[in-house]
């Protein structure tokens, strides 16, 4: 177990060329990420760069994360490509929005689930352009965590407690192109055809959003409009 994740940070990445990535994508790095045990007691702060360096990983550095799958009327679900500016998983198709809460105040509350709702609020309009006031907080479902770790290349990657939220809106897209290069909805056997032949297309996919879609993705769509039966709000799925 991490005892004390602050701990394992160090300053590392001094020698890493920032130059060759986008600026944006740079400029983000410097967001502060919460930092966490293993059992998502938060515990400290650090940079969203320094979170996700392989050598802090690799030193047990673990950070709060979220994940919203929005489905529409239909129940269909709303995916994204990653813009080729992302520094970690950049070009992968993975769910409606991946991102991080920050260690301030409304973004560290944990009543309800607040903090990790406004994060996800928040970067569905920085990523896909969606009001606020069509993903209100109360619409959100949070159903559990997973705990997983991958590597994106030899220097950045993953180590995430990631909350997963539900919700079902119609929503009005304006996608941020320096975050997002393609969205498209898809239904059950759509999202299933495209993971099954994505080694032959060449598609990539996020390392968490496959993960998600192996263990839990399809029987908690098939419940979509009744998902009491599948929340599970103390157990943390250890996907490592």
């Amino acid at each position: 177990m991490v005892e004390d994740g602050a701990a394992s940070i160090v300053d590392s990445g001094k020698g890493l060329d920032l130059a060759q990535y986008d600026d944006e994508q740079v400029r983000l790095m410097s967001e502060m990420c919460i930092l966490l045990n293993n059992d998502d007691q938060a515990i400290g702060a650090a940079s969203k760069k320094q979170c996700h360096l392989m050598d802090n990983i690799n030193n047990g550095t673990v950070h709060r994360a979220f994940s919203v799958f929005l489905f529409n009327s239909h129940n269909q679900l709303l995916l994204q490509q990653r813009a080729s500016e992302k520094i970690t998983f950049p070009d992968c198709y993975t769910n409606t929005c991946c991102s991080h809460p920050l260690a301030f105040a409304a973004e560290l509350e944990e009543r309800d689930q607040l903090g990790v709702k406004r994060a996800a609020q928040r970067k569905l309009e920085h990523e896909l352009g969606i009001k606020p006031e069509q993903v209100p907080l109360d619409a959100f479902k949070y159903l559990t965590r997973i705990h997983y770790k991958a590597a994106s290349d030899g220097v950045w990657g993953e180590h995430e407690i990631d909350y997963i939220l539900f919700i079902k809106a119609e929503v009005d897209l304006d996608i941020n192109p320096n975050e997002v290069q393609s969205v498209k909805y898809v239904d059950m056997d759509q999202l299933k055809h495209m993971i099954a032949t994505a080694d032959e297309t060449g598609t990539k996919l996020t390392p968490w959003f496959k993960l998600i879609d192996e263990n839990f993705l399809y029987k908690w769509w098939a419940q979509l409009d009744n998902l009491d039966a599948a929340v599970d709000h103390h157990t943390i799925h250890r996907l490592l």
